[in-house]
């Protein structure tokens, strides 16, 4: 059975505070011309060839959103329609590479997807935490990832005690898939997660120098940050890519976004326990800014959360609604 461990305060906010903020950060970017923490640099606008989207929330030209609906979208026989069949259409359209970098894996028709890939050819290869990932394998109705390496798919563990909390895949070295959404069936038919798919050769070869360092076993603090060289334009859209946590995400990114708010903060968050991001969330709400947020329930209770916190400043927060 897997060892049980805990996450540190930093690590959890910083990792899941992020997938809430990241491309809002791009937006805000775009829009305002504030480049907070100077982590966008100078770039220039790179053109790209549009994708088609397939039953999304909502797309452009070359961005696509999914986000899950546990109330509607909720049984896992029916994975057509979810985010899963989304994902599947991507894995069946690779054609040389399909890099992975995720947390937790049990859905057995992606596994099923990715041995077809490998048989026509495509180099696929997995990087995962070692507790939750194959350690966790050999549970009751796991396997996924012994389906995968049975059919000669490498698949390499993290191999220490923090997390590899990670959520991104990479195709032919074009399309980046990337949120909070675990590819399991908790997270795809029974939690609130999100998904942002981009093409962009740019934007994914930083995902694939990420991939390679933890390929190469350098995690966290181990892996340099190269937070400088993470930042692309594409078709005027600014995105900035933060991997925690070697790069300073909360200190150069989140909060100084939240101190640049003049109108509106919004976020939703599993785990939130940095004071600091409080405390400058307090303040812009205290200067008129309409602060709002929605944790996860259990998230919301442990200790270290700082949901009390914004809740005692008359900040409005909520706990999510899921059982």
């Amino acid at each position: 059975m897997p060892r049980r461990r805990g996450v540190t305060k930093s690590s959890a906010a910083t990792t899941l505070l992020i997938l809430v903020f990241l491309f809002v950060l791009g937006a805000y970017y775009a829009v305002t011309g504030k480049n907070p923490g100077g982590i966008f640099g100078s770039g220039t606008s790179v053109p790209t060839p549009p994708i088609i989207p397939t039953a999304v929330n909502a797309s452009g030209a070359w961005w696509e959103v999914y986000f899950t609906d546990p109330v509607h979208v909720n049984d896992p026989a029916n994975w057509q329609s979810s985010i899963e069949g989304r994902l599947i259409e991507k894995i069946n359209a690779a054609r040389t590479s399909i890099h992975i970098a995720s947390f937790e894996f049990n859905l057995t028709p992606v596994a099923e997807a990715l041995v077809a890939a490998k048989q026509r050819g495509v180099d696929v290869r997995w990087v995962t935490d070692d507790e939750s990932g194959l350690e966790a394998d050999e549970e009751p109705d796991r396997g996924q990832f012994a389906m995968l390496q049975n059919a000669g798919i490498e698949v390499r563990s993290d191999d220490r005690s923090a997390l590899m909390h990670n959520k991104f895949w990479i195709f032919d070295g074009q399309i980046v898939w990337t949120g909070s959404t675990n590819i399991t069936e908790n997270g795809i038919f029974k939690q609130d997660n999100n998904t942002i798919v981009i093409q962009s050769p740019e934007l994914a070869a930083i995902y694939e120098r990420e991939f390679q360092e933890m390929w190469d076993g350098e995690f966290g603090p181990k892996s340099p940050s190269q937070l400088g060289n993470q930042a692309v334009m594409i078709n005027g859209s600014g995105i900035a890519v933060i991997f925690t946590s070697e790069d300073p995400a909360l200190e150069q990114a989140i909060i100084p976004m939240v101190n640049d708010a003049t109108k509106s903060v919004r976020f939703l968050a599993f785990s939130f326990t940095d004071y600091p991001l409080a405390e400058a969330m307090i303040k812009r709400s205290k200067a008129g800014v309409d602060v709002a947020g929605v944790f996860e329930k259990v998230g919301s209770e442990i200790d270290a959360a700082e949901f009390d916190t914004l809740l005692c400043a008359q900040v409005p927060v909520r706990q999510d609604g899921n059982s």
